[in-house]
């Protein structure tokens, strides 16, 4: 089996109707449709080899007998969306690398530019505040010099990203495990309503398809093939997070990941990603550098010249203190200390958690 699909798949008004039909039977997984699609060698011969129960689900041929593309095509007008498939101008050239690349995709928003030079931001659901504020970082680094980011969808690593990218002023693609309209979850749906304004969502799955488990590891592939390198932010052992660096280091891209301390369950991913090989980076200048990009590097140190006792208090917290301990370390009375914490929480170099406070990424970027 050759990378991509035969020549003049889907060509045709018959054959593009076969492959708009294809993309919306669930009971068949990509790489078993892309196996069928050579053994046969058409749209048109993969669905009749379905019909005949040769693969896919019975609930494949349930959907099949009373399948209509006119009518999946009204759908998918109503849900805002269009279809793309291999040959098409929105169907990126790089998913035909994939071991098993979409029959078609589904989009909204931006049509995506064929020039666009994007790059993964991916970790965890439940991310460190830590990580949440690398992701932004990281984002608006990107967007800052061009590029386009490119993450999940999801809440976490992934929304902070896509967030990032829009406060920067830049584009990014959201990436579904769902239906084409489906937001998941539901919190995501403004969020992905403004990456649609600005930029791209897509996925492969037509309108109305829930979000379930097993449908991310599939999107994961998308995601790593939308991309020319992929970072790594925070993830546990064994998370999903692995799957898409995985995929990227099968496409031959680039992997980086953002070290954690290594008492944290989410900083295992990265760190055995950087043991593998994986280039670590602290952020956007790191980043930026190690794709030979030239981008707008901060210099550390370059911020205002905070007092004296903001200054050593910054110092002192190497990890999350309580105001009492801050006091005495720093050598500062409590309500001089406190008076200070709340200066540079306002500055956003430090903050608040269950009682404690605790250096920000901000604070790390000074020096």
């Amino acid at each position: 089996m050759e990378h991509g699909f035969p020549r003049g798949f889907g060509r045709g008004a018959a054959h593009a109707d076969a492959v708009l039909v294809l993309r919306c039977l669930l009971g068949i997984t990509p790489r078993e449709l892309f196996a069928l699609i050579w053994r046969v060698g058409t749209a048109a011969g993969a669905l009749a080899a379905i019909e005949r129960g040769e693969a896919g689900s019975d609930n494949d041929r349930a959907f099949l007998a009373g399948a209509d593309p006119a009518r999946i095509r009204a759908d998918l007008a109503s849900a805002g969306a269009r279809f793309a498939a291999p040959g098409d101008a929105e169907y990126p050239p790089a998913f035909l690398r994939l071991a098993d690349p979409p029959v078609g995709i589904f989009l909204r928003g931006r049509p995506l530019d064929p020039g666009d030079d994007r790059v993964a931001l991916v970790g965890s659901r439940r991310p460190t505040p830590t990580g949440r504020e690398v992701a932004i970082d990281l984002a608006r680094g990107l967007v800052a010099a061009g590029l386009v980011v490119v993450s999940g969808g999801a809440v976490g690593i992934d929304a902070a990203a896509h967030r990032g990218a829009l406060d920067g002023g830049g584009r990014t693609v959201a990436v579904l495990g769902s239906g084409i309209d489906v937001s998941y979850p539901p919190s995501n749906g403004a969020l992905l309503r403004a990456i649609e304004a600005t930029g791209t969502v897509l996925g492969e799955y037509p309108p109305g398809v829930p979000a379930e488990p097993f449908r991310f590891p599939a999107r994961n592939r998308l995601i790593a093939g939308l991309s020319r390198a992929v970072v790594v932010i925070e993830g546990a052992a064994k998370s999903g997070t692995r799957i898409t660096a995985e995929h990227a280091l099968e496409l031959g891209l680039e992997v980086f990941a953002v070290p954690g301390s290594v008492t944290s369950p989410l900083a295992q991913t990265p760190l055995e990603m950087i043991r593998e090989g994986a280039t670590m980076v602290r952020g956007a200048d790191d980043l930026l550098a190690d794709l030979g990009i030239a981008g707008t590097l901060r210099v550390p140190g370059s911020s205002p010249r905070l007092p004296p006792p903001q200054r050593r208090i910054l110092e002192t917290l190497a990890a999350p203190m309580l105001p009492d301990a801050v006091a005495r370390a720093a050598g500062l009375t409590v309500p001089d200390a406190i008076s200070a914490l709340i200066e540079l929480e306002l500055r956003g170099l430090v903050r608040g958690v269950g009682g404690r406070f605790e250096r920000t990424f901000s604070a790390a970027l000074q020096g």
